[in-house]
């Protein structure tokens, strides 16, 4: 198989951050993002969350070569707080970095007395 040939073979997949008419995000994944986002704008799919929060801004596209790493990123994303993808988007390091290590703070271990 020639250099070329292996390059066309790896297949490709995306995770995506959509920011919606409402100001909130949404998140996905896909191996054919064109595709995908076009369905998200026409409102292929009434019910997706984007549809009632149509017109979309596509703010963020990540490349994979492996759909367990895009699940896994897609899953961490959906997973933040939506001040923290609006800094992600934004691109604000900073700001992500101290929101990340607030969550952290507040997810520590408890204590009881009991």
């Amino acid at each position: 198989m020639t250099h070329a040939a292996q390059m066309t073979a790896v297949k490709q997949y995306w995770v995506y951050v959509l920011l919606c008419r409402d100001g909130s995000f949404y998140t996905g994944v896909t191996s054919l993002l064109e595709r995908r986002i076009a369905q998200h704008h026409q409102g292929e799919f009434p019910n997706c969350y984007t549809y009632e929060r149509r017109p979309l801004k596509l703010v963020h596209v990540s490349e994979f070569h492996s759909p367990e790493q895009a699940i896994a990123a897609e899953k961490k994303l959906k997973s933040w707080t939506h001040a923290k993808k609006h800094a992600f988007v934004r691109g604000d390091w900073g700001e992500l970095r101290r929101l990340s290590q607030v969550a952290v703070r507040d997810e520590g271990p408890s204590t009881s007395s009991g």
